[in-house]
Parts: C-alpha cells; structure tokens; sequence
C-alpha cells in the first residue's frame, strides 16, 4: 500500500524536476537521468512512471497549465465586468506561478516538442483555445467584431514576451512580471482606446 501512496509524490517530483532540469540547461537536451537525479529516483523509476523522456515533457505540461489554469481561474473569480476580466486574464499571464525562469524555459521547449509530439500539439492547441475564448468573452462587449483580432494580437504578444523571456540571459534582466504584465496590458488600451 505504500507503494501506491508514493507513486503520485514521485510522479510529482520527476515533473518538478523536469521544470528545474529544462530551466538549468535552457533546453531539452535533458537526459531522463539527469531529471531522475534531480527527482532523488533512478531512472529505472522514472522510465516506469512516464514510459519515456517524451511522455515526461508532456506530465511537465500538463502541470504547468493546471498552474497557469488555476492562476486565471483565481484572477477572474475577483474580476467584475468585461475590462478588468480582460486585464485579470492577462495579469494571470505573468503570475508568479508561470512566469518564473525555469517555467518560461519550460513553455519555450514546449513549444519545440508540440512540432513533433503529437500530445505536446494537442495540448498547446487547448492552451491557445481557451486562451482565446477567454478572451473573446470579454472583448466582445468592449469591441465588438473586434474582439477576435485583439484576442490574437494579445496572445501572440503574451507567447512574445514568454520567447524574449525565455531567450534572453539571466545577467540581461529582461522584463519582471509587472513589466511584462504591463506591456500586454498597454496593447489592450491602445486597442479598445480607453486609458489603463
């Protein structure tokens, strides 16, 4: 029985160190060894849980956007009317829990396996998906037929800033999380042209 109770701790452990191993090496050019030592389980173990390196990119995923999804989830609940639900969506964008080195790094890498991996694609696409319906639903009461041109151009500036993010070197600086926030939310006023 302590066996079953451990496997989901283990399981828990292997993707967080999966976050922490892509983020040290800033790509995925990790070895499932390296993510085994990091988790203190051997590969064998490892292997056992996932199945394969791929399969543990994937569990990674999965686990970042369950964050990312609480996040907005949390940041809508205290939002009220369409503008400050967009603006909480976007804020959640660059919460803590996402926007943090290792994670960026994992985001970026994910994206490199989704052109191969045909589960790594399908979750990116429920990413992108949710990403805009979100959106969508408040911008159509402050822009009207607008609102799907500005729902992607506020994705696709969201994804940006997580690539320069991601790109950029840890002596660079590059935007903090309040910056970052910002950018995205000075787009959405110049687009709806309304002051923040």
């Amino acid at each position: 029985m302590a066996r079953i109770a451990a496997e989901p701790k283990r399981r828990a452990d292997i993707v967080k160190a999966t976050i922490v191993e892509i983020g040290a090496r800033g790509s995925l050019e990790v070895t499932v060894a390296q993510i085994a030592r990091r988790a203190g389980v051997s590969s064998a173990l490892a292997h056992h849980y996932f199945g394969s390196k791929e399969a543990i990119f994937v569990a990674t995923m999965r686990h970042v956007l369950t964050i990312f999804g609480a996040e907005v989830r949390g940041a809508l609940a205290a939002a009220h009317g369409p503008r400050p639900r967009v603006e909480a969506i976007i804020r959640a964008s660059f919460a803590s829990g996402s926007f943090r080195r290792e994670v960026v790094a994992a985001w970026l890498n994910f994206y490199v396996l989704a052109q191969t991996e045909p589960e790594a694609r399908r979750l990116l696409n429920v990413y992108h998906r949710r990403l805009r319906t979100n959106l969508m639903h408040d911008l159509r009461p402050l822009a009207g037929a607008r609102a799907a041109m500005i729902a992607e151009a506020l994705g696709a500036l969201i994804d940006g800033v997580y690539l320069r993010a991601a790109l950029s070197a840890p002596t660079e600086g590059g935007l903090d999380r309040q910056a970052a926030a910002d950018l995205v939310l000075d787009a959405l006023a110049r687009e709806l042209g309304a002051p923040r």
